[in-house]
């Protein structure tokens, strides 16, 4: 039986990760969840610790309602701590590493590199590279 996976690109604002969530869904014919979109139509714009933490078990929440599709589902957001990135509880993890520092110094402060991930982005490439991420996660 086919496992769908609830896949998580995180990284610091500006790294890219919307442009490869926009490319790879497309490729794995995945639902997409954008935390911007989600923040907008929430209307939550708090950026302090418990406003990520609220963010991250939201996405959770849209995430594990996607996968009842059958079907993938690609999530991208900043995900800055070990915390929220626990509480999301992603099968696959997509690091974007393309930028040291972010646009927003709160934001860059609070952002604690994953030490667990399933796949590193260095460079903003997400042309080529989402054909590469979409073969690591078919065959998982």
């Amino acid at each position: 039986m086919r496992k769908y996976k609830k896949i998580l690109i995180m990284g610091l604002p500006g790294a890219g990760k919307t442009y490869l969530a926009n490319i790879l869904h497309k490729i794995i014919g995945a639902e997409w969840i954008n935390a911007d979109e989600v923040r907008r139509k929430a209307n939550d714009w708090d950026f302090s610790e418990e406003g990520r933490k609220r963010q991250a078990l939201r996405m959770k929440g849209l995430a594990d309602e996607a996968l009842k599709k059958k079907k993938h589902v690609v999530v991208d957001f900043i995900c800055p701590t070990p915390k929220t990135r626990a509480e999301f509880n992603a099968d696959f993890v997509i690091w974007m590493d393309t930028i040291k520092l972010g646009r927003f110094e709160d934001t860059n402060q609070m952002f604690i590199e994953p030490k667990k991930y399933d796949f590193r982005v260095k460079e903003k490439n997400s042309e080529v590279i989402s054909l590469e991420i979409a073969k690591k996660i078919e065959d998982r």
